[in-house]
Formats: C-alpha cells, structure tokens, sequence
C-alpha cells in the first residue's frame, strides 16, 4: 500500500483521492439495480457450489422453490442486475478527475463531513482509552496502482486498523449502539483491511450527546474475512473496468458531423 499522511480534508488529501475509488463508495459500487437480494444470491450460490436445491433452499430460508426471474437467469450463468445511477455517475467522476489529475468537487464538505474531521481527535482519544493502547492517524491509504483507496481514520500497531462514525440519525444510532449491526459499513472496513492488509479494523462510534451517561463511545472490531474480500475485489476491479472505458471515451470522443 501507498499511505499518504495529509490530514483528512487538507488540500493535499482531497488531491490524493482524485480519480481514485475511495472506501466510503465501496457500497454503492457494488449495489445492483435490479439484482438479487441477499437470500436469492446466496441460494444461486448454493445451487452453483453444487449443494443440493432442497438443502440450498433450507439455507437460503426458503420454504419453497424460490421461482424468480432472476434467480433463473444467474442459474443460467446470465448477468443479473446492473449498477445503479450513483454508481455511474461516480464512475464518469472519477474518469474527468483521472483526466483533470484534481478532485471534481473541488473539495466540497457536507456539513456531516466537516463535523466527522472535527470530532475525529476526540474519537481517536476514546478509542485510545478503551483498547490501552495508540492509534497512528492516518490520512489516505491507496493500492500500489493508485486506483482504489480508503480514508482509514487510524493504524493500530501491525495488524489493526479504525474507523470512526459520528452518527446523527436516531435510526443509525440505534442500530449500531443496540444491535450492534455494522452491515452498513462491512465493505468500507473491510476494504480498509484490504488495501492494508490488515487482520482486524475496529469500528467506533462517538456520539458526545451519551456523554451524561458515559455512553458517548462504543466500538466493535471486525475481523477479516478473506472470502468477503475476495468478493469485494472483483467487485471493484470490475467497476474500474467501467472508469477506465468512460476516461477512455471522453478521450477519444468526437462530435457528430
């Protein structure tokens, strides 16, 4: 890996991802429009790992047959689903910025991105505390090709790694501090581990409105899972695919006479 140590949100960080697949997209790269859920992919899985279709069916949770369209068609060996309109939109972005060599945005900051880089620190500090020992801040870490990268929030000793989160939202909150569901973050962290080649990645959440009952910090750590992220790389080697043919088109466009 590539660590650049620009501190998060600094001009020279924002340049260091420019046309360069970040973690936090991870996601929305892979989501299908019009794909299979995760109970039908993990039937079709099943049925083309040669598990027998009763038993893939118990697996899976179904009581029946499951007799959609699209569980035929990737039976079939057919390519079910495509990305969604986030998803190009973000590939056409990262091709002008591959062009450009500067971020499109222009480093643009929601108002949930500036409060994430300002209470960082103080997310780092707790973090610190509950697990006794120092989290290295990181700025940017990419692959040694400079195409895919994450914006890991710290590198613990040599084999972990954090992420932090200051959620708002009464609904993530509760998900996260009740359940403990990190489903939503599970390609970012596991992405991070990755392009690091990390073993573990903790996950925190500061939210100083739980401070009066010391609740303002919680973290979970996810270990790798090296299935996952075999998975997870072909997902996004074959989205890069798709950047470098619309680089590739805006370079070589001509207008119609």
């Amino acid at each position: 890996m590539i660590l650049h140590t620009a501190p998060q949100g600094s001009p020279e960080w924002l340049q260091s991802r420019a046309g360069c697949i970040t973690g936090s997209m991870f996601s929305t790269v892979r989501a299908k429009s019009g794909g299979l859920d995760d109970r039908q992919q993990k039937y079709v899985d099943l049925i083309l790992s040669g598990t027998a279709e009763s038993a893939a069916r118990e697996l899976a949770g179904y009581k029946v047959k499951p007799r959609a369209e699209g569980i035929e068609r990737a039976l079939c060996g057919e390519k079910v689903g495509d990305y969604s309109a986030a998803a190009l939109d973000y590939a056409f972005r990262l091709a002008v910025e591959r062009i450009s060599g500067t971020p499109l945005d222009e480093g643009f900051e929601t108002w949930a991105m500036k409060r994430g880089h300002e209470l960082e620190p103080a997310a780092r500090a707790e973090h610190e505390v509950a697990i006794g020992v120092l989290v290295q801040p990181v700025g940017f870490v990419t692959t040694d090709d400079g195409k895919f990268g994450a914006s890991a929030d710290g590198l613990i000793g040599t084999d972990g790694g954090a992420e932090y989160k200051c959620l708002v939202s009464p609904e993530r909150l509760r998900s996260v501090i009740l359940t403990g569901d990190l489903s939503e973050f599970t390609d970012q962290m596991q992405g991070g581990m990755w392009i690091t080649g990390r073993k573990w990645w903790d996950f925190g959440l500061y939210c100083p409105a739980l401070a009066p009952i010391g609740r303002q910090f919680t973290h979970y750590r996810m270990m790798r899972d090296d299935n996952y992220i075999d998975a997870l790389e072909l997902d996004l080697i074959a989205f890069e695919k798709l950047v470098s043919e619309n680089e590739a088109a805006l370079r070589n466009f001509k207008e119609a006479a």
